[in-house]
């Protein structure tokens, strides 16, 4: 029985993802971040169990990255496509047809949203081939770039009419900047804390104490720039370590 534990877990991640799609659909942000944070959980213990439990299996595995194609993958990219369609200023047609119908480009750029779920794919994919990645990652974790999307379409949600337009094309650059870092051959450190010694950890407690702050002085944007500066202390450290080793 203990055996099935794991991948009940895994499961709970699926049906987190799911109700978070939801939400999307809705353009209710804040309970895409309740519910894919609850995914998140879900995403800690299944593993955490499969270790106390030895109860590994190649099929938890594959269920695993499924689950989080799901939860960080496909949830936060319909947030983002609900974001940019809502703040999709139209302006002149590409083309006007005889039956009164009309094209517009812009119609088609929210659909960019959705190379943060092929990204998503491919960098789990990786994961699961890639034994470099047992203590640190290669690339941006699928988690990371979820809550940095989901905690950045609540927060914009909250802005003026005026400051959301404005953020239209600057979030396509950020998509395909966030694509390419999920795939981007650069370490990045895992945030799982296996002692409270300082030495050892300590970019992991920077993080902690930034993105407390950040929340506190930005509300749900502190996640997001939080997320940001995991990226930015990541590629230092391991420009360090290329240094060091070079």
């Amino acid at each position: 029985m203990k055996k099935h534990i794991p991948n009940f877990l895994t499961s709970m991640n699926i049906l987190s993802g799911c109700i978070a799609c939801v939400m999307a659909f809705n353009g209710n942000y804040l309970w895409v971040v309740i519910w894919v944070i609850t995914g998140a959980v879900f995403d800690f213990f299944d593993g955490f169990s499969a270790r106390l439990l030895k109860a590994y299996s190649p099929l938890g595995k594959e269920l695993d990255s499924l689950a989080d194609m799901v939860s960080f993958g496909l949830a936060p990219a319909l947030a983002v496509f609900h974001f940019l369609s809502t703040n999709n200023t139209l302006g002149s047609p590409l083309f006007d047809f005889s039956d009164g119908t009309s094209f517009y480009l812009r119609e088609l750029i929210p659909y960019i949203s959705f190379l943060l779920v092929i990204f998503s794919g491919l960098r789990l994919a990786k994961f699961n081939i890639d034994e470099r990645q047992s203590t640190t990652f290669i690339g941006l974790p699928t988690p990371a770039n979820a809550l940095f999307w989901i905690s950045f379409c609540l927060g914009a949600s909250r802005f003026d009419e005026l400051a959301q337009l404005f953020l239209f094309y600057p979030t396509i650059v950020l998509i395909i900047v966030f694509s390419l870092l999920m795939i981007v051959e650069i370490p990045m450190f895992s945030l799982k804390i296996k002692s409270l010694k300082l030495k050892g950890n300590e970019l992991r407690y920077l993080l902690v104490v930034f993105m407390i702050a950040a929340v506190i002085l930005w509300n749900v944007l502190g996640i997001a720039a939080g997320i940001i500066l995991y990226i930015i202390l990541s590629v230092v450290s391991a420009k360090r370590t290329q240094s060091k080793n070079g």
